[in-house]
């Protein structure tokens, strides 16, 4: 019979990938805004939101919480296996965005700073 949409495998998988791939853009805005120097209310907005994403994982462990949830139902090693993601890069997800997000906010930073003086 049909099965409640958070315990479908494909349906936590799409929503966790839909929603990494909203926060990889907004990633992408901060870098984009730091490089073109390009620094608006949208721009601290968008670093905000991934600052309480940052926050959300901590909370969590380093996980996801639809990770969480997607382990209940799974026993499976692989990294993806809750994300449709090539192994690879949800192995170093965090690890890559989180250096793209850093070097994005200290550009705006910078450049922020340095349009004041």
């Amino acid at each position: 019979m049909f099965t409640s949409p958070e315990k479908n495998p494909i349906f936590i998988k799409s929503i966790h990938t839909a929603i990494w791939v909203l926060f990889v853009g907004v990633i992408c805005f901060v870098l984009w805004s730091g490089i073109t120097s390009n620094i608006t209310v949208y721009s601290w907005l968008a670093a905000a939101a991934i600052l309480a994403e940052g926050i959300v994982l901590a909370i969590f462990k380093g996980n996801c919480p639809l990770t969480v949830v997607a382990r209940k139902y799974s026993n499976s090693t692989k990294e993806n296996f809750d994300i449709y993601l090539p192994n690879w890069l949800a192995k170093y997800n965090k690890l890559i965005f989180t250096t793209i997000y850093a070097f994005g906010l200290l550009l705006m930073l910078f450049n922020f700073f340095k349009s004041d003086t």
